[in-house]
C-alpha cells in the first residue's frame, strides 16, 4: 500500500520565491531516497498556496524521508520563518 501527503504552505508574498527554492530542494532531496515514488511542488492560481506532494511505496518509507526533511529544516508540521499561518498537511494511503 503506496503512502502520500498533500501539503498547503502559506508563505508571505514577499517569500514566495525562497521557499518554492527550498520546497525544490527538498524535492530533489526525496528523489533520492529508497521507496520514493513521486513529489511535486505547486502553486495554486492566486498565489496564496504553495502545495507539496509526495508518494512513498510505504508509510516507513515516507517516514524516513521526513526525517531527512527535518534535517533540512523543512519540518513536515508547524510553520517555518517565511509562512504567514500554520500549513496543512493531509496523509493519504492507497487502497
Amino acid at each position: 500500500m503506496s503512502f502520500g501527503f498533500v501539503a498547503f504552505h502559506y508563505p508571505a508574498p514577499e517569500h514566495v520565491d525562497a521557499f518554492l527554492a527550498e520546497c525544490h530542494e527538498v524535492a530533489d532531496a526525496m528523489r533520492r531516497q529508497p521507496g520514493f515514488e513521486s513529489v511535486g511542488v505547486w502553486v495554486t492560481p492566486d498565489g496564496e498556496a504553495v502545495v507539496t506532494t509526495g508518494a512513498f511505496d510505504s508509510e516507513e518509507s515516507f517516514l524516513a524521508t521526513a526525517d531527512l526533511a527535518r534535517e533540512m529544516d523543512a519540518t513536515p508540521d508547524g510553520q517555518s520563518d517565511l509562512e504567514v499561518r500554520p500549513r496543512e498537511v493531509h496523509f493519504l494511503v492507497s487502497r
